[in-house]
Order: C-alpha cells, then sequence, then structure tokens
C-alpha cells in the first residue's frame, strides 16, 4: 500500500462501505482497499488487529489525512468539507442539506442497522426473511413518502447527494431480501437513474477486490 494514500476498510457486502465508495468515486479520490471479511474466521471485524481502528467492529474505516475515521456519514461529511469539488454531496441551502440528511439518517439509522449481520444471529435463521422483510417495507413506506415532496431527479432536488449514497445500497439489500419493491415507485425511478452513474457501478458488491468469483459482476 502507497504511504499518504487513502486505505478504505471495507467488506465487499456492506452497505455501509458502500456508501463510503461511491463517495470516494464521486470525489475522484484514489485509495487503497484493505478487505474485511465479516464472516470468515468468525469475523475479521472482531480481531484485536481491527479494533484498535474502530472499537465497535464495524466496517468501513477510512484512513485518511493522518486520521482514523468510522461511521459512513461522518467519513462522507469530512470528505465533502475538505474535497468540496468535483461533486458536491451535501447542498449549500440549508433546507436541502436539512432534508439530504434527514433521508440519510432514516436510511442509516432507520433501516440498515435493523436488518445487518449482528441483529440477525440475534433474530435466529427461521424469522430473518420475514424480519428483514418487514423492516425494509416499514422503512421504505416512510421513504417513499418523504422523497415525493423532495425529490426531483435524485433524492432531493437534481443534484447527486449524500443521500443518493444511502438509498442504493439499501435498495440492493431489499432485493436480496426479496422485499416487494412496487409499492416505492419513486425509491424505484431514483435508483435507476442513480446507476446510470459510474461511481455507482464501480462501487457495486460484484466488483470489489473481495468479492467471490460467484457473486462477480
Amino acid at each position: 500500500m502507497q504511504a499518504g494514500k487513502p486505505v478504505l476498510y471495507s467488506y465487499f457486502r456492506s452497505s455501509c462501505s458502500w456508501r463510503v465508495r461511491i463517495a470516494l468515486a464521486l470525489k475522484g479520490i484514489d485509495y487503497d482497499i484493505f478487505p474485511v471479511n465479516l464472516i470468515k474466521d468468525g469475523g475479521q471485524q472482531f480481531t484485536k488487529e481491527f479494533q484498535t481502528l474502530n472499537a465497535m467492529s464495524q466496517v468501513p474505516v477510512l484512513k485518511i489525512d493522518g486520521i482514523t475515521l468510522s461511521q459512513s456519514l461522518a467519513i462522507i461529511e469530512y470528505l465533502e468539507e475538505t474535497r468540496p469539488t468535483p461533486v458536491r454531496l451535501l447542498p449549500q441551502d440549508p433546507k436541502k442539506r436539512a432534508s439530504v440528511r434527514m433521508i440519510s439518517d432514516l436510511i442509516a439509522s432507520g433501516i440498515q442497522p435493523l436488518q445487518n449481520l449482528s441483529v440477525l444471529k440475534e433474530v435466529g435463521q427461521e424469522k430473518q426473511l420475514p424480519w428483514v422483510q418487514a423492516v425494509i417495507s416499514s422503512g421504505f413506506g416512510a421513504l417513499e413518502s418523504i422523497l415525493q415532496s423532495t425529490a426531483g431527479k435524485y433524492c432531493v432536488g437534481n443534484e447527486i447527494s449524500m443521500a443518493d449514497l444511502c438509498l442504493v445500497p439499501q435498495v440492493a439489500n431489499a432485493e436480496r431480501f426479496k422485499v416487494d419493491l412496487s409499492p416505492y415507485p419513486t425509491i424505484n425511478r431514483i435508483n435507476k437513474t442513480l446507476f446510470t452513474i459510474e461511481a455507482f457501478q464501480v462501487s457495486h458488491p460484484s466488483r470489489q477486490p473481495d468479492t467471490p468469483p460467484e457473486l462477480r459482476a
């Protein structure tokens, strides 16, 4: 790994890692990836070595500018504040910026944590699918109604924002868990539009260095 180059500790399927990969791609930031397998060896995130980087034992972690950051939204906000070009991820208008944060928080706090690995282990194998489907459907119902008043081409107006970086990985999770997405036309439309953009394609879980061969695009 190159000295001074940012390093992202990531797992190919982690939606939180994916958000940060999209941000890095949109900002044109060259970085090294250090894969952390959340399943292998009982979870590499629980090693002492990784816990010195993030005591919460979660990905992503980004080493950049001499600091170590965890929590995807905090990382994205740091990238935005230190590298506002070429793409802004937080609108300059305070009302739009609040909408972006509201949508990002709804997904990052209200949906994603309830369906991640640590929670599913507690729910138990036979209840996992109905649990996840109920969690995502409930969250998407709320999100759809918010987007009907905030969306233009993207989640908030016609500029890509942090909200879009949260949306795409969450829709992918919904598809993986076979959630019926037909009740959410606005979510579907925005998701399809975002997938025409290269940063969302190159950061996809099927195109990561640690993607298993059978899941590669």
